[in-house]
């Protein structure tokens, strides 16, 4: 009910709805520079967060799609939840992360996240999204800010 609060007690459109991991991993991984997404911790343990078991009425997509569980990669099996939550955290878990994920914290935390570092890691974004980028106080307009 927070998220109905907070969207006026709507849920947003459906063709926006996060509802498919293979159209997601397409946006942000290739199709669409300007769509980014986090990989939130649940996405590791909680194959709840994939599944309506409550049965809200999300809407139905253009295509004629109605909108429920979160369709999953066909390496998931039948849409297996929980399988795909196992082979996500073993993901994480590998040899090949544990040596690269020092590359993604210098990307996320560290010196490549502005200058030329960033720049030379394709790593830079819209100024907005920078913390401190832009001064608020500096925009009377209600509209503007």
């Amino acid at each position: 009910s927070m998220f109905l609060d907070y969207q006026d007690g709507n849920f947003d459109v459906p063709d926006r709805t996060f509802h498919n991991l293979l159209s997601t991993w397409k946006l942000v991984s290739s199709q669409s520079p300007s769509d980014v997404k986090e990989m939130i911790p649940e996405f590791f343990y909680l194959p709840e967060i994939l599944l309506n078991f409550e049965g809200f009425n999300f809407g139905v997509r253009q295509t004629g799609q109605r909108v429920s569980d979160v369709l999953l990669p066909p390496w998931a099996g039948n849409d297996n939840a929980r399988l795909f939550i196992l082979k996500h955290r073993q993901a994480l878990e590998c040899e090949y992360v544990s040596r690269n994920l020092s590359k993604w914290i210098d990307l996320v935390f560290g010196f490549k996240q502005t200058g030329q570092a960033a720049i030379d890691a394709v790593n830079v974004f819209h100024p907005s999204t920078y913390f401190g980028a832009v001064n608020l106080d500096d925009y009377a307009d209600p509209m503007q800010r």
